[in-house]
């Protein structure tokens, strides 16, 4: 009796599951009518811009950082060298000359890329909260959200220039790169430059307005100290031994004028398509510089400094800088931190509405500048872009998934 009862049970649930199963079927194989307007599998985080309380994201876990420090402290406990290779013992990487050079003419050759286009695609930036706008048709999107900003959350537009496309960020140039690290009190002795520029220059570039030391032998690491024996024992006809190190605004300071670069063709669309080639590789090449010569970062400021050690000056004004009394916390940086991308919405025909934004997509102001001037965008790009989501009319914005 028992086991008829348990045998009708099981029957019934396997026709319960059978005739569920094929209804989800029958539902799965439903076209929904609203299927164009889903954004789909290719929506992706755009990247948020940091609360004042966060830190940067760390490229090294801080499990393996400490993993690294241990290792390090029980190498130090033995007096013995420590071999170095380049350009950690001062000496270049051969191999990345060549790149060094491509990147600082594909940098002036972007610069003047973007300021020929910009002549015929106008640049606006927002007076209060500094975000920028590719075109003539203003988009009407409310995310003006800071202090001095109207109640509205609309954006008091304004005309904008190459800065707001292409920020530049500046480190202090160093004359010996393994050298001790930039003081508090020699902050203002010290030139700033761009810091793809230093960048370059500490890879192989030689610029006669900002010298720098090439060394001949190369430095050693005993014991955790680094021991030069160029200076302990230095050569009658060493390079560059009658250089001043430091004070160059004393004797002029000379501006870095970008010069106006001759373009073969005037239409604006070979200048786009130059100007994007000119983009990939300067970040690429960037790329592959910063996997050989350190740059550090602060984790809650966008201070950057190109060498194997951060600077000491206290001039940090972020999140708890009280506690480090005003110093810098250090951390090894991304591409993004020395050529930072501004992103803009990516325009398409009309102007872009605030009910919509959840439909557009984003770009970096260089790569939609182009863009807008006829250039074809990149493939990593095209996700970011949302251009397979169809954008509904305000009356079919509520029926959308």
């Amino acid at each position: 009796m028992w086991s008829r009862r348990v045998q009708k049970v099981a029957g019934l649930w396997k026709m319960i599951n059978q005739g569920t199963s094929a209804d989800l079927i029958c539902v799965s194989s439903m076209k929904s009518p609203l299927r164009p307007f889903s954004v789909g599998s290719t929506q992706i985080n755009f990247p948020m811009k940091l609360k004042k309380h966060e830190k940067k994201p760390m490229v090294i876990s801080m499990n393996e950082l400490k993993r690294q420090a241990r290792v390090v402290k029980k190498l130090r406990q033995n007096v013995q060298e420590i071999t170095l290779r380049a350009p950690e013992n001062g000496l270049l990487a051969r191999e990345l000359i060549p790149v060094a050079h491509e990147v600082y003419a594909t940098r002036e050759k972007l610069i003047a890329c973007v300021s020929a286009v910009s002549e015929s695609i106008p640049i606006y930036s927002c007076s209060s909260c500094g975000e920028v706008h590719i075109g003539d048709h203003l988009h009407q999107i409310r995310t003006c959200n800071v202090k001095a900003s109207l109640s509205s959350k609309e954006h008091n537009w304004k005309i904008g220039g190459i800065g707001n496309v292409l920020p530049m960020v500046e480190s202090f140039h160093l004359y010996d790169r393994v050298g001790k690290a930039v003081t508090h009190n020699e902050r203002l002795l010290i030139d700033r430059i761009p810091a793809i520029v230093e960048l370059c220059v500490q890879a192989g570039v030689d610029l006669p307005e900002y010298p720098i030391r090439r060394r001949t032998a190369p430095v050693y690491s005993v014991s955790g100290r680094i021991i030069d024996f160029e200076r302990r024992f230095p050569k009658s006809d060493m390079p560059g031994k009658d250089i001043v190190t430091h004070g160059f605004w004393n004797r002029g300071r000379k501006f870095n004028k970008q010069k106006s670069m001759y373009i073969e063709s005037d239409e604006i669309k070979v200048m786009a398509v130059q100007g994007m080639e000119a983009w990939e590789k300067m970040c690429t090449g960037a790329l592959k510089l910063m996997t050989k010569y350190a740059v550090q970062t602060c984790g809650y400021c966008p201070e950057v400094q190109i060498g194997p050690k951060g600077h000491r000056v206290r001039n940090c004004y972020s999140y708890k800088h009280q506690m480090r009394d005003g110093q810098h916390a250090w951390q090894e940086a991304r591409i993004d931190d020395i050529v930072p991308p501004v992103y803009v919405w990516h325009a398409r025909d009309g102007c872009l509405i605030n009910d919509l934004k959840r439909y557009y997509g984003k770009l970096p102001a260089v790569v939609e500048l182009f863009a807008q001037a006829g250039a074809q965008v990149g493939e990593k790009y095209v996700s970011m872009m949302r251009e397979d989501v169809v954008v509904p009319e305000l009356g079919e914005e509520r029926l959308a998934v």
